[in-house]
């Protein structure tokens, strides 16, 4: 199994909201998890700071030979944990009203691969050399496009495209989607909207396909949105799974 992952600040923005972390159990379990956050006052980073910390602690503590139920199981419940801390630190602190976080998370198995999602954080998989989106953006425009207000086309250069219909910390009670997938996929990439809203898929996809090494790649996918304006924080989390067992 290889992995790596990065976060940039981007060309415009003054500090970074992101959040990524990619860990290792054990068993050989990963869990992947990225999360973008928004608010004032430096609020957006402390929002994903406490989703990723989170998913940390409880995963090295609780996550051990879990079946594929149990694991959705612990997804569903660890993003309500991180719900509530996240409107109580808003609670305790007055500056940081209108906070949240996006947050893709993706838990990768010998048995199963999972992704869940809120908000337009993404999660792909690679699978004969074809990237494939996973996840499904709680954006306004997504919406509008799934209501038939507006067509496919119209959404590309829609003027509110970013906006959110769903978010850590915007939501209360709030869910995570849940995808289960393909075991035979042999990549799984995880990326802010400061990427897919810089590259899109097929230029994402020849980076992944390229010689480089799991470390280079992900380097030339933020170098390559911050040539193209890096007008957000940029992250990627990139995985290759191990084609026999758990280790490579």
């Amino acid at each position: 199994m290889q992995s790596f992952y990065l976060t940039d600040t981007g060309k415009v923005r003054s500090h970074n909201e992101d959040s990524v972390i990619i860990l290792a159990n054990e068993e050989g379990d990963y869990l992947m998890a990225l999360a973008d956050g928004m608010g004032g006052h430096r609020a957006g980073e402390i929002a994903s700071s406490i989703a990723t910390s989170y998913l940390s602690k409880h995963f090295k503590e609780t996550f051990h030979n879990m079946s594929k139920e149990d694991a959705i199981k612990w997804l569903r419940e660890a993003v309500k944990k991180i719900s509530t801390l996240i409107f109580k630190y808003v609670d305790d602190h007055e500056n940081s009203k209108g906070m949240g976080t996006t947050l893709v998370v993706a838990i990768n198995t010998k048995n199963y691969v999972l992704f869940g999602n809120i908000g337009d954080s993404s999660g792909y998989v690679m699978k004969n050399n074809q990237l494939h989106k996973i996840t499904y953006d709680h954006t306004l425009v997504n919406f509008l496009v799934a209501s038939g207000k507006i067509t496919e086309e119209e959404a590309k250069d829609y003027p509110r495209k970013n906006i959110l219909m769903k978010a850590l910390g915007a939501n209360d009670p709030i869910d995570i989607d849940i995808f289960d997938c393909d075991t035979q996929i042999e990549e799984i990439l995880l990326a802010s909207d400061g990427l897919t809203n810089m590259l899109n898929d097929e230029q994402i996809q020849k980076v992944l396909l390229s010689d480089l090494t799991v470390e280079e790649k992900v380097i030339r996918l933020v170098r390559k949105a911050n040539n193209r304006g890096g007008l957000d924080n940029i992250s990627v989390a990139y995985l290759i799974r191990a084609k026999e067992g758990r280790k490579e």
